[in-house]
């Protein structure tokens, strides 16, 4: 990508954003209950989220092969987290049931 001002802010925001994805993604791992678990995933979701926006905003300036990968990427790790999401709220669902 060309360095111009907009490149720069538009990558400083997407540095934030993907780097809290993966901040708040150790803190999930270390959650104290389930609902903890769902909780900080919904948060990585979000800063997931806003990374694709960041892309697709830089891609808007940018036509880059690169950024399409990367946005494909960032697709691929919101589906997985809103599939554990999931499955944990199913698991509760259930647990809750069985007592």
């Amino acid at each position: 990508m060309k360095r111009t001002v907009t490149n720069e802010v538009l990558v400083k925001q997407l540095i934030r954003s993907a780097t809290s994805s993966a901040a708040n993604y150790r803190a999930a791992c270390r959650a104290k209950s389930n609902t903890d678990f769902v909780y900080k995933l919904k948060i990585v979701e979000e800063e997931l989220d806003e990374s694709v926006f960041w892309l697709e905003i830089l891609e808007e300036f940018n036509q880059s092969e690169k950024l399409k990968e990367l946005m494909t990427e960032a697709d691929e790790l919101i589906r997985i987290i809103v599939a554990s999401i999931l499955t944990l709220k199913k698991k509760s669902r259930s647990d809750i049931r069985k007592s």
